[in-house]
């Protein structure tokens, strides 16, 4: 049984979650959770015991000085809680680490047991894939979820992926068999420039938490890390005609595709979420959202320098998507691909031979 003595009662708790690795393209989503984490100073409770789930060859513990002693850093999965105050004040169970290497049934009762034992109420978990997205658009966030009353209730897609899945796809069903209502919201992470960080990305799956959540997060810099991060992607695509042609067959694609869904719903959250940031009183931290105009039953078993970015493939190659099998090493097809919400656009349209969720 999980005892939990240092942590206090709950306010209408609700669990973020994001794991480094297969579903993690850019870092954006892991680095989400990080941000989250740091903005409102959350406190660790919990760590799941490495030698669980993890593989030390794969992913390697690190060895630092603390004064003149040296530490071991184990690979794992920590929860933090923070808490939110306001006159709508609620708290957030964070959950970052990274994807397990093994045992993952016994991983995901492992976090059902502590979101039971805390009381949440909604699991949100966050992904990034690679796609076919250009850069100098707004990013597509895709909200899907595997339970069709909560689809219905929430305005979400109902996921019809099938193919290869990482822990976000297991985590997902392992919490809608649990009966805890789960939300995965996606990124699209150009391929093209698909080194970490990605700020835009990042800030994408922020905003689209926010309006999930009905809560304003606060940014710090990263508006005008994601304006920067466009800003310097532009210049290196200038400085190849080949990468900036086929940018600009990616704009046309999702230009081109986007004309028929100019209904008002965008612009009303987008309107929401001014009228939120704008009625947020002090302490809270400095507003700024970047428009980018730029009964639990539990499963069985118990930053540096920006890169060149590569060129694209020419069309005798074989299209406009890169080569891989995952979202975080090529263009995917996703939870997220067949059909999203869309905070920042309609959803990627990647290739449909490759994977996951």
């Amino acid at each position: 049984m999980i005892e939990l003595e240092g942590v206090p009662e709950l306010i209408d708790p609700v669990m973020v979650a994001a794991f480094e690795g297969w579903n993690d393209a850019g870092d954006a989503a892991s680095t989400a959770v990080a941000h989250l984490d740091r903005e409102w100073k959350g406190e660790v409770f919990a760590a799941l015991d490495a030698e669980d789930y993890y593989d030390f060859q794969v992913n390697r513990p690190t060895i630092w000085l603390d004064g003149g002693t040296r530490k071991i850093t184990w690979p794992t999965t920590r929860l933090s809680v923070v808490r939110i105050g306001g006159e709508k004040p609620r708290d957030l169970v964070l959950v970052r680490g990274i994807e397990p290497s093994m045992r993952w049934r016994s991983f995901c009762n492992e976090l059902l047991g502590f979101a039971h034992e805390l009381g949440v109420e909604m699991v949100v978990i966050l992904g990034a894939l690679l796609g076919d997205a250009p850069h100098t658009r707004p990013v597509p966030v895709s909200a899907v979820t595997s339970d069709p009353d909560l689809a219905r209730t929430m305005d979400l897609e109902e996921t019809r992926y099938e193919g290869p899945t990482g822990i976000v796809g297991v985590l997902q069903e392992a919490c809608t068999h649990a009966g805890v209502p789960t939300v995965s919201l996606w990124a699209a992470v150009p391929h093209y420039v698909s080194q970490p960080p990605n700020p835009k990305a990042t800030l994408s799956l922020l905003n689209r938490l926010e309006d999930l959540l009905n809560l304003r997060i606060p940014l710090g810099e990263l508006p005008e890390d994601a304006r920067a991060w466009q800003l310097g992607v532009d210049q290196l695509a200038a400085e190849d005609s080949e990468v900036a042609e086929y940018v600009q067959t990616l704009e046309e694609a999702r230009d081109t595709a986007e004309l028929p869904e100019a209904s008002g719903e965008a612009i009303a959250r987008e309107f929401e979420r001014y009228l939120r940031r704008r009625d947020t009183g002090p302490g809270q931290g400095p507003g700024g959202h970047a428009t980018e105009s730029g009964d639990v039953a539990y499963l069985r078993d118990t930053s540096g320098g920006r890169n060149r970015p590569p060129k694209p493939p020419r069309p005798e190659d074989g299209g406009g998507t890169a080569p891989g099998a995952s979202p975080a090493n090529g263009p995917a097809r996703s939870e997220a691909a067949d059909g999203g919400d869309g905070d920042d656009g309609g959803p990627p349209h990647p290739p449909e031979d490759s994977p996951e969720e």
